[in-house]
């Protein structure tokens, strides 16, 4: 005698009522909170695009090539270009620091390597960077840091001063020194990120690849990293969204000047620093350019991340 067939949907419909409006109302409420999520960052942009738009009106589209900043009234002009280069330099220095040591350490975190205790205590170390203020990152990296830079980036100049990164000293705050600070900040974004997507794949998963013979290492980099790829990148943008809006810790080293030099050891600035230096005492035009500036950073964020939405939606069909 075969056994009654149960359809799927019976163990919900045999539930109480007052449970099934609970589970309405979690989903309801869940679903206006991000509803709601959307909406205040469309208002966000709405409220800065509204407040910059004296600026673009007067400036156009020349304020993303200009290089020309004066706020003197009567002769004002105003041009982003230097920073947006020294936001994106700056940015991209952290990634290539960053995002080999969170990935390698999120492997090293999330495989048996080393034993549980020593796991915990390391991933909890690596949590505790998060929690550090940047104002904090600031003075460590200008007591510590660039002096530990200062005699390398001085040899880089010395002996490859005909490469175009390396033609200036480095004198002291600079793009190097201001990269290395964001890689620091944005590591524990990246490997907690990275070592919980790994950490959640089935274990089925490495059954299998060890069962076929793949080595451990094959299965990490041909298996394990592939299907937990959509949520690594995911960590990586969410920490180039964090490099990219750094503020106090970026302009206490970055040198604040405004102009691009290809060298990675000059002083430059970003679209945070200037709004940190500038918006205090701005009026007039000035504030509605720097409402343009930070009109700009949304607008690059957003770039970024649908650029890193199409790389996961590419990576996912090929997998």
């Amino acid at each position: 005698m075969s056994a009654p067939t149960v359809s799927p949907d019976s163990n919900f419909k045999e539930r109480p009522e007052s449970e099934k409006i609970l589970d309405k109302g979690f989903v309801g409420l869940t679903t206006a909170f991000a509803i709601a999520i959307g909406v205040i960052l469309l208002l966000i942009a709405l409220v800065i695009f509204i407040r910059a738009l004296p600026a673009i009106q007067t400036f156009g589209l020349g304020f993303l090539t200009s290089s020309a900043w004066n706020p003197v009234r009567g002769r004002e002009e105003f041009g982003v270009l230097p920073v947006i280069y020294g936001t994106l330099v700056s940015s991209l220095i952290a990634l290539l620091i960053a995002v080999p040591l969170g990935i390698g350490s999120a492997i090293f975190l999330s495989e048996d390597f080393i034993p549980l205790n020593a796991r915990t205590i390391l991933v909890f170390l690596v949590q505790l960077l998060a929690a550090i203020p940047s104002v904090v990152y600031g003075l460590w990296g200008i007591f510590v840091l660039i002096p530990i830079l200062r005699p390398l980036g001085n040899w880089l100049n010395g002996n490859f001063s005909w490469i175009p990164l390396f033609s200036t000293p480095l004198g002291g705050p600079g793009m190097l020194p201001a990269g290395v600070i964001l890689a620091i900040m944005i590591l524990p974004i990246i490997i907690a990120i990275s070592r919980d997507s790994l950490a959640a794949l089935p274990p089925d998963l490495r059954q299998a690849s060890l069962g076929l013979g793949a080595t451990r290492w094959e299965t990490i980099f041909r298996v394990l990293i592939p299907a937990a790829f959509s949520g690594i990148v995911g960590g990586i943008m969410l920490a180039l969204g964090r490099a990219l809006g750094e503020t106090m810790a970026v302009t206490m080293i970055i040198g604040n000047s405004n102009r691009i030099s290809a060298s990675i050891l000059a002083p430059a600035n970003t679209i945070a620093s200037l709004l940190a230096n500038q918006f205090a005492e701005a009026s007039g035009m000035q504030v509605s350019a720097l409402m343009y500036a930070g009109f700009v950073l949304l607008v690059l964020s957003l770039v970024v991340n649908i650029f890193a939405e199409l790389i996961v939606n590419r990576v996912k069909a090929k997998y």
